[in-house]
């Protein structure tokens, strides 16, 4: 019988086929490498299911903007069809002015290299080509069409068929030979059969005859860009089964795995960085530990005779934990830097296990909101226990800037991204409900918890100091260039930056160019990696300043590491200009938008990992040496 886990495309580890059960086929959302707006399947004129069937979906896959629905495409098990019309026949006459705007905007869809994403239980029905060096590539998506422009230059998927070579001239992928594959547990033990692979190759047909089709050959589907006559277009389609017990069900996505694009290049590009990261990490650990163990074996001696005319860091002992400026703000960064760095590390963590992985659709978008929710406690906490040190005593206002402020910014931003998608009719504008859905989390459990978290904050004690403070502030010394805080600010990102920048370029890829990203193993080390650097980084430029006797080290040390940010922020803009074709204002307002959310998130991540590494040393130092 069939399971309606299936139907409800949740996946099922095992299909039984019986009678006259059919395979049903889903379609996503269509989106394009040219454009940031995707579209619903329902938005283009294509067949639609008569009983259209949408599953339910996760808060990941609403916030990602999937749209997944039923299609008229079913198919009986284990019988091949040859050619079938998959619906009556699309008209556009001239003189309609709907039949006009359909064919525009199926026109746009062609143009700007729309692609269609396709799903059978669960898996991607990928188009399978050969690539450079006989490789095979297998892309989870397939275009509606492609375009032939006057000058007679064909585009995108045009250049696969010589025939396609009109000028000015649209070419409509109308028909599709679908092939799959499946495991049969006949010779194994077990009834039925598993779905392990499904592969299409998209065509353009012109039927003579819209009744019968014939689909084993013929002209082109040519759409002129000159809208001067009517234009039929029939939707055909053909499917065969094959078996294939060499593909366990376990692993029917690595196919499409091992043929993503620039494979080989990522395992060798990411073990490189690894390899050179690890090699500058050990080496500023091995230069931090070398000198500070020389000052403080110096420092500790008693008979000094020269005590009196030291300078350095031991000099500024009785400033360097004097409260700085903008304590409050510099409090609620760090709460939030702190609830988003475990956010991260859980999910990450989780993700590596394999329970986040790309065949679980939305998972890790969900995770991650839902952590983000249940961390305000953390946030609260540590954003009051900071803010006690430093002496502060506006605890409301604290605690309502560390709740409200920064999430506030994100939402603020993505709000007015929503307004633009929505503008726009894109499938990936939020509906209203998730807008409050979203809200009821924020202010739900998210604030409440950070209350309960300052609560705690307040009622501890303040950080002890391991030394006293004066009351009159020293005076700072002429600083060297290198010295200076802004240049020390800027040197600081550089280090941290270096080790995540070639796994950055796959991860905007798998964002912005709609390619899997699946190597969570990877991210995970140089997750920690980004952890070690952004420490050591901001420990070894923390302790060139106290030696030069500047103990304004609070917002240094979070601005030095939280730099990366910036130069994440300039990556995404090299990676627009460079990587990408998207034309449109909307597209780029959306593209800075979004890339301005993650740089804010990346800014507190990176900057909580320095300040706190630099806390941790600074009192570690003054509180082994000698000073008074």
């Amino acid at each position: 019988a069939w399971n309606r886990s299936v139907g409800k495309y949740s996946g099922a580890l095992l299909i039984v086929f019986m009678g006259a059960d059919y395979i049903q086929l889903f379609v996503n959302r269509l989106d394009s490498v040219e454009s940031v707006l995707p579209y619903e399947y329902d938005v283009f004129d294509f067949c639609k299911d008569d009983k259209e069937l949408r599953p339910s979906e996760n808060l990941g896959q609403v916030l990602f903007g999937e749209r997944i629905e039923s299609s008229p495409y079913k198919f009986k098990f284990k019988e091949d069809v040859k050619c079938s019309r998959v619906c009556l026949p699309k008209t556009y006459k001239q003189g309609n002015k709907d039949d006009i705007a359909k064919l525009d905007f199926l026109k746009m869809g062609m143009q700007l290299n729309y692609q269609h994403h396709w799903i059978i239980d669960n898996m991607p029905v990928t188009w399978c080509y050969d690539v450079e060096d006989g490789q095979k590539y297998c892309n989870p998506g397939f275009p509606i069409g492609c375009l032939v422009a006057g000058d007679g230059r064909a585009k995108d998927a045009c250049v696969i068929n010589s025939e396609f070579n009109k000028k000015n001239t649209f070419y409509v992928f109308n028909h599709v030979d679908i092939k799959i594959k499946y495991h049969s547990g006949e010779k194994e033990g077990w009834t039925g059969a598993r779905l392990v692979a499904a592969t299409l190759e998209p065509k353009s047909i012109k039927h003579a005859d819209e009744d019968h089709p014939n689909c084993d050959g013929g002209n082109p589907m040519e759409v002129p860009a000159d809208f001067n006559a009517d234009v039929s277009i029939v939707y055909t389609y053909a499917v065969t089964f094959e078996q294939d017990n060499t593909i366990k069900w376990a692993s029917r996505w690595d196919y499409i795995l091992v043929s993503m694009p620039h494979t080989n290049i990522q395992w060798f590009s990411i073990m490189n960085s690894l390899v050179i990261v690890l090699f500058l990490s050990g080496m500023v650990a091995m230069i931090m530990l070398r000198t500070l163990h020389k000052d403080i074996a110096r420092y500790n001696q008693v008979d000094q005779e020269d005590a009196q005319e030291e300078s350095g860091w031991k000099q500024v002992h009785g400033d360097v934990f004097r409260p700085p400026r903008k304590g409050m703000l510099l409090s609620v960064f760090l709460g939030q830097g702190t609830q988003i760095f475990i956010m991260t590390f859980i999910t990450l963590f989780l993700a590596c296990l394999g329970f986040l992985s790309p065949a679980n659709r939305g998972a890790l978008m969900t995770c991650a909101v839902v952590l983000w929710v249940l961390l305000g406690t953390p946030a609260g906490y540590v954003s009051a226990r900071l803010y006690k040190t430093f002496g502060g005593e506006k605890w409301k206002t604290n605690v309502l800037l560390t709740a409200l402020l920064c999430p506030g910014i994100v939402f603020a931003d993505f709000f007015l991204m929503n307004l633009i998608l929505w503008g726009e009719g894109s499938s990936a504008a939020i509906p209203f409900g998730t807008l409050v859905a979203i809200l009821a989390l924020w202010f739900g459990i998210s604030v409440p918890l950070t209350f309960v978290g300052a609560y705690f904050g307040f009622k501890k004690p303040a950080i002890e100091q391991p030394v006293r403070t004066n009351q009159i502030p020293r005076q700072i010394p002429e600083q060297s260039f290198f010295t200076k805080p802004i240049p020390g600010i800027v040197m600081g990102g550089i280090l941290p930056f270096g080790c995540i920048f070639i796994q950055l370029f796959f991860i905007l890829n798998s964002i912005w160019s709609h390619q899997m990203y699946y190597m969570f193993g990877f991210l995970f080390l140089v997750f920690i990696i980004l952890l070690i650097t952004c420490s050591e980084a901001t420990i070894l430029l923390c302790y060139f300043h106290l030696c030069a006797e500047d103990y304004h080290w609070w917002w240094r040390s979070f601005l030095t590491s939280g730099f990366t940010a910036v130069y994440l922020f300039i990556y995404a803009v090299h990676y627009f200009f460079s990587k990408l074709q998207i034309i449109g204002m909307a597209s780029t307002i959306l593209y800075f938008g979004y890339t301005m959310i993650m740089v804010l998130i990346f800014f507190l991540f990176t900057g909580t990992i320095g300040f706190f590494a630099c806390f941790w040393f600074v009192n570690k130092i003054y509180s082994v040496v000698k000073v008074d």
